[in-house]
Order: C-alpha cells, then structure tokens, then sequence
C-alpha cells in the first residue's frame, strides 16, 4: 500500500484549528520536521507559541486523528515542541529589554486584592510549564516579592549590572533585596522613575521569554514609566468581585488604555471561599464582579481563583501554593489563569507578526 506524501501529511493537518490564533496548524507554520517510513510511519513535530498552551493536548490528538485516517499510515509520532514569541512592540521610546521577549504587568486597581500573591504564583506556574521566567517586583514603596519567595539576600552585580537573584525557577530583582526589613521607602517620582528604569534596563536579565512586573496599586508613576520606556506585551488586571473593587479594576484598565499597553484580561480573586469540612460555598465578597467586567470593558476573562487559607500562609512562608500544594483548587485555578495569559500573549504577537498565507 503507498504512502502518503509530505503534501497529503501537510493537507491533512488543514482541519487543525488553533481556537486563539483561529487559524489552522499549518498556516500558522506550526508543523515542522515531517517524516513519513516506508512502511507507514508517520513523524512530524508541532511547535507551539508557548511551553504553556492550554490546548496543547486537544491539538495533539486531533492532529494524530487527521493524520491516522489517511491511508497507509500505520503509526502516528508527534513531538510537541515550542517556541515563545515576542509580541512587544517597540517605537519611541519604548525599548525591548535585552534578552526578555515579552513584558507582562500584572497590576490592580487598589490593594488588599491579592496582587502579589497572583503575580508570584502566577510566575512560578509558567516556570512550572516549561517558560523561562523573571519576576520584577515594581512595587518600590511596598516590595514584598521577597518574603512570598523566602529569600533574604541582597542584589550584587557583574561589574556592569544587576545580577538578579533565582529561587524557585525565577529571576527575580525587588527594592526588597536593597533595604533593610521594615524600612521605608520615602521617594518622590524621579527617584521612583530612575530605579524604576535601572531594574528594567541594568539588570543582567538571562533569556526570558516572560517577564512578569509586580505593579504597586492604583494608577500612578510607575505604570507611567513602564509605558514609557519599555515596550510591554500587556496588563493583567487583579481584582476581587465586589463592586468597590471591580470600579477600581475598571479605572486600572482605562489607565493601560490610555497608555497604549494592550489589557490581556481580567482576574477574579477571592471569587468564593469553600468550608473545608462541608464543602459548601460562601461568596465572601460576592461572585461574578470579573466576569462581568470583562464582558463590559470587552476584555478576556481569564480565570477566577478561590480563597484559600493555605494561599495565604504559603505566601508567608516563602512557599507559594502552586508549589506548596498544586493539585489544590487555587492552585489549579491560577495554572489555568497562567496558560490563559500565555495563550493572550501568544495572540499578541500574531498581531504583529505576519502570518504564513493560506495556499
């Protein structure tokens, strides 16, 4: 029985979707390395725009079905591969950071939301996925990077920049790591914009293919400076889903707007509370505020994540729950919230990219 050709392989993967990107597999030059045996076995690798993809599973199967079904195919190997794009777009300005190909704000518009903790956890959870990850802790007047990481260290440098400092797969540099426990960080706005610049612009960042940047709350300098001088991918929005807090998330949002950096969606945290004994749910702050945010704004929904006492205590222990306990419900709801971003990012830089025409 002959077997197909590279063409008919290729032909066949057309009915492929990828449901973000909303092309299919091979328009989007995602199959690479097609090999067909003699006697019927069939290889070929997907590379996909992110380590993280949420559907890298669902694409693997279709893509073995596609190919199985044309005659002469006895066996069908897949090898799923990635690579991330940078989808931040530089003028001005606006500088790409050496070696760091997507910049993503995780920002709320005021405290107590649970912002940090999302950021950290969130890193930790691409890292987990396969991402090469640093975590910036902009948060000069309020650094707390350091104590939800456990690391009590102080930045050095090569002679020529700032080193930044690993622990749990994340290149991490914070205010934290340059003053004293419970010091005060008393500056006025250029103090602010100038360190602001050095950790974007003097830190000897390895390869990244995320940056995560802990934004302080509410709408202010530093969100200014970083629009300024850095291109960034996008904002994630944190927010909890009462009315005071969604209002504040809706000015967050206008405040990314206004500066030109694309909003990759929208948060829920603390959407509900379980009872650990009788498994009921509580809407402790009410439920939905995010989602309907979204929908209002026109923005992704990415996720909405339970409060959890050991979400808490793990970030003061230096453990964050994605480590401490992954197969939890806040854990697992923050890897969905992480592949979402990625899969936001991903579309961000299809945006900019020109894709491979349709034959």
């Amino acid at each position: 029985m002959p077997v197909p050709s590279t063409a008919e392989i290729l032909d066949a993967l057309r009915v492929v979707q990828d449901p973000d990107l909303r092309r299919d597999i091979v328009a989007l030059d995602f199959v690479k390395q097609v090999g067909v045996a003699a006697d019927g076995r069939v290889s070929f690798a997907i590379e996909l725009t992110t380590p993280a993809c949420p559907v890298k599973d669902l694409l693997r199967e279709q893509a073995r079905a596609a190919v199985a079904a044309l005659s002469g195919v006895t066996s069908v190997d897949i090898e799923m591969t990635s690579s991330v794009r940078s989808s931040g777009v530089a003028g001005g300005q606006r500088q790409p950071i050496r070696g760091v190909k997507n910049v993503v704000a995780v920002g709320a518009g005021k405290g107590g939301v649970g912002k940090t903790t999302m950021a950290v956890n969130l890193a930790i959870s691409l890292a987990r996925r396969g991402s090469r990850v640093g975590l910036l802790d902009a948060d000069i007047y309020g650094p707390n990077v350091p104590i939800m990481l456990g690391v009590q260290a102080q930045l050095e440098t090569d002679g020529k920049r700032i080193v930044p400092i690993e622990k749990h797969g994340l290149f991490t540099v914070s205010m934290g790591f340059l003053t004293n426990d419970g010091d005060a960080v008393i500056w006025r706005g250029p103090m602010l914009h100038g360190v602001l610049r050095q950790f974007l612009q003097d830190v000897a960042w390895p390869s990244l293919d995320y940056l995560i940047v802990d934004m302080p709350p509410g709408t202010g300098d530093v969100a200014l400076s970083l629009s300024q001088h850095v291109a960034v991918t996008g904002a994630v929005v944190v927010t909890t889903p009462q009315t005071v807090s969604v209002a504040d998330s809706q000015r967050a949002i206008a405040m990314y707007r206004k500066l030109n950096i694309p909003v990759l969606g929208v948060v829920e945290n603390m959407s509900y509370y379980t009872c650990p004994s009788c498994s009921h749910e509580s809407d402790l702050f009410g439920r939905g505020g995010g989602q309907r945010l979204a929908d209002q704004l026109e923005v992704p929904f990415l996720g909405a994540v339970p409060i959890s006492e050991p979400v808490r205590s793990g970030g003061d222990i230096g453990m964050p729950i994605v480590l401490s306990a992954p197969d939890s419900p806040a854990a697992r709801a923050i890897t969905s919230v992480a592949e979402q971003i990625a899969a936001q990012v991903s579309i961000q830089a299809f945006r900019t990219i020109p894709l491979t025409p349709v034959s």
